[in-house]
């Protein structure tokens, strides 16, 4: 209710304007540090120092965005052009790395929240595919990460007639979907879960044990396992597809062009 009052207030929106102004975090959190008796008043607080009160907690968490751990993440405007409607959208997270999980957490949120208005207000037919590369980050960044996670998949498939997105996650093993909490938490239920979210799982070439893991929580089934411990893991590109409930055997290979854009050992090699 704060936040909301206070953004229809900067933004314009509370006036009436024609052009809504793009705001930033630490104009909000200046509005609420320093609130106008008229923002007191539109929450409902008795007194200023009551409003203080009630909103220190969402106050502390805004400022170590501006003046914390975060700050210079959400300081200004963006200062790049960035073209919302191309084709391709990609967020890497590795320059935030240095700042710890809670840089990255806020990250995703952030994209999670831009990738829900794009599925609110895009046009008929439209469909995105939404690529998660690292899942395991987002498993050990807190309940409230893989709560988000999991709303974005069961709310992906959208309204009918408008379209909807087509979510891709990659995790590396099973155990990236059981370390999220302790056992019998509600972070590991709904991780655990996830694996069953999915229409289509892809499972390339796995080592035995991880293998068992695997068969232990989809219920693959000895011949689906061989297929991983042993076809699966001759060539690259081989993997199973577990389609529902029926597995198929398919090989996956690259054009030449594909090839060289992603070779990833570059840099391991030397190669300029």
């Amino acid at each position: 209710m704060i936040v909301k009052t206070a953004l229809r207030d900067l933004t314009g929106y509370a006036h009436a304007s024609s052009t809504l102004t793009e705001t930033t975090i630490p104009q909000l959190w200046h509005h609420l540090d320093e609130p106008s008796d008229t923002l007191v008043d539109q929450c409902r607080f008795a007194t200023r120092q009551q409003f203080l009160d009630e909103s220190r907690l969402l106050r502390d968490a805004l400022g170590q965005l501006v003046s914390g751990a975060l700050a210079g993440l959400f300081d200004d405007h963006t200062n790049i052009a960035v073209d919302w409607t191309a084709p391709i959208q990609s967020l890497s997270l590795s320059r935030l790395s240095p700042l710890g999980d809670e840089a990255i957490g806020i990250a995703l949120l952030a994209l999670n929240s831009w990738g829900r208005g794009m599925r609110e207000i895009a046009p008929p037919g439209d469909l995105r595919v939404v690529v998660r590369d690292e899942v395991w980050k987002i498993m050990r960044l807190g309940v409230d990460a893989v709560k988000s996670l999991d709303e974005d998949f069961r709310l992906s498939r959208g309204v009918a007639g408008k379209g909807g997105d087509i979510q891709w996650a990659n995790a590396h093993k099973p155990s990236d979907m059981l370390t999220v909490g302790d056992v019998g938490s509600q972070a590991a239920n709904i991780a655990r879960d996830l694996m069953h979210l999915a229409d289509i799982k892809i499972l390339h070439g796995q080592k035995p044990e991880i293998a068992r893991d695997l068969d232990a929580m989809l219920g693959l089934g000895p011949q689906a396992t061989a297929a991983i411990t042993g076809w699966a893991m001759q060539r690259k590109g081989r993997a199973l597809w577990m389609v529902g409930e029926h597995p198929y055997k398919v090989e996956t290979r690259l054009h030449p062009v594909e090839q060289q854009l992603t070779w990833t050992n570059e840099a391991i090699a030397g190669a300029a």
